[in-house]
């Protein structure tokens, strides 16, 4: 009987899933990594060249300042990894090694810890499960990656790791209830995607006014090939929230401008129609919201990637691509259904037939993308998944550079 032919290793996405802290604020990244084999989750045949490939596109390629800020990132570590130091990646302050479910605490494992420790590094168990050969390992731990869905700890195994100063994050928090359960017997750092949930948004939303049918003006003019820019400054000043952090973001270092902004006019004048229209769309679904903004960047990511795309083939598709990659994620983050929206904005059909029926070359470019976030590109080319991986890179980075404007 012929031999069954091996997963096709060569061709992998990667990517970043936020880590939150108890008030929302996202804090870290867990870089991950998924073969293109049409999974949804990582198919790894060889986790030594995963974590080869996953280090060099964060550390090498990107450079982890660029593409996580001053956030930490998560990185699984299998036990070969671990017991070869001289694959240990730049930036300990900022790197916490995850040593994998599947790694025992041998001694040859914790000699190995301690000089990953002694060098800087935070150190995470992941998905950790409490037995006899895994005892010793929490000696050396940090962080405790506990499984919420599958696996989850009893109040005692809580108690426990909290009485040896051991910080816990919950994984695979999917619901807000698990998130305040979680919370409430001593969790701190929490994964998952219970953010993007209806039931997290309402509980999570600031109570403080917002003005959505000027905001839905808004978007509706800046669609328009002409837009009115008086009625935009109208709009914005009904608005002033939106208008400060539109001024704080504009003169952040990411939109290279030489001279400070000091007034929306100025402002509008200086971008012109097409960035505007971009940064107000961002704006607009953020909203200082911290759901919205544990979910911005997988939007914005997206949106570049589509620009990107697009422009490969044709440059006047880069602005309207990014505005089918932003608008996309519109129902997740501004609580409507994206019919609605479509129906309150004049969009040009292009772009409502991107986004409603992935019909078009827009629409294509949107699928695509998404298919990348979920690790299913199985009749992609090595080629394509290479390009994608480039774009991701790039985008992120680029990603990272205006949510840091954001946050001043």
């Amino acid at each position: 009987m012929p031999n069954s032919p091996k997963p096709d290793t060569s061709s992998y996405c990667i990517a970043l899933q936020p880590i939150c802290d108890a008030n929302m604020a996202h804090v870290a990244d867990e870089l991950l990594y998924r073969a293109t084999s049409g999974a949804s989750s990582a198919v790894i045949e060889n986790g030594l060249t995963a974590t080869a490939r996953a280090c060099n596109a964060a550390f090498y390629e990107a450079g982890i300042e660029s593409l996580c800020g001053r956030r930490q990132l998560f990185f699984n570590a299998p036990r070969e990894w671990l017991l070869n130091p001289a694959l240990l990646p730049p930036s300990p302050k900022q790197v916490v090694i995850e040593v994998l479910e599947s790694v025992e605490g041998d001694e040859e494992v914790l000699a190995a810890l301690r000089h990953i420790k002694s060098q800087g590094y935070t150190v995470a168990l992941d998905d950790f499960v409490l037995t006899d050969s895994t005892q010793p390992l929490l000696d050396l731990a940090d962080i405790i990656k506990l499984d919420m869905l599958e696996q989850p700890p009893t109040r005692k195994q809580v108690e426990h790791y909290l009485a040896r100063g051991i910080t816990l994050l919950a994984e695979k928090v999917e619901t807000k209830k698990e998130f305040d359960q979680a919370k409430a017997i001593g969790f701190t750092l929490f994964q998952g995607y219970f953010y993007a949930h209806p039931e997290t948004r309402q509980s999570t939303a600031f109570k403080r006014g917002r003005n959505q049918s000027a905001q839905l003006r808004l978007l509706g003019e800046l669609q328009k090939p002409e837009a009115d820019y008086n009625e935009l400054e109208r709009l914005l000043v009904q608005e002033p929230q939106l208008g400060v952090q539109m001024l704080r973001t504009v003169n952040s270092a990411s939109y290279n401008l030489s001279q400070k902004i000091v007034s929306l006019r100025q402002a509008m004048g200086l971008l012109g129609l097409n960035r505007l229209r971009n940064l107000v769309t961002m704006l607009v679904l953020a909203h200082d919201d911290p759901c919205n903004m544990l979910l911005l960047p997988q939007a914005l990511t997206r949106a570049a990637m589509c620009a990107r795309l697009a422009a490969r083939d044709c440059k006047e598709n880069k602005e309207p691509a990014f505005m089918v990659g932003l608008l996309s994620m519109v129902d997740v983050l501004l609580g409507q259904k994206l019919e609605l929206l479509c129906d309150h904005i004049a969009l040009a059909p292009n772009i409502r037939q991107a986004l409603l029926a992935h019909k078009g070359p827009l629409g294509k470019t949107l699928h695509l993308v998404k298919a990348f976030e979920k690790g299913r590109l199985k009749n992609a080319s090595d080629e394509t998944v290479t390009t994608l991986n480039q774009y991701f890179l790039e985008s992120r980075i680029w990603t990272n550079q205006v949510l840091d404007g954001m946050d001043k």
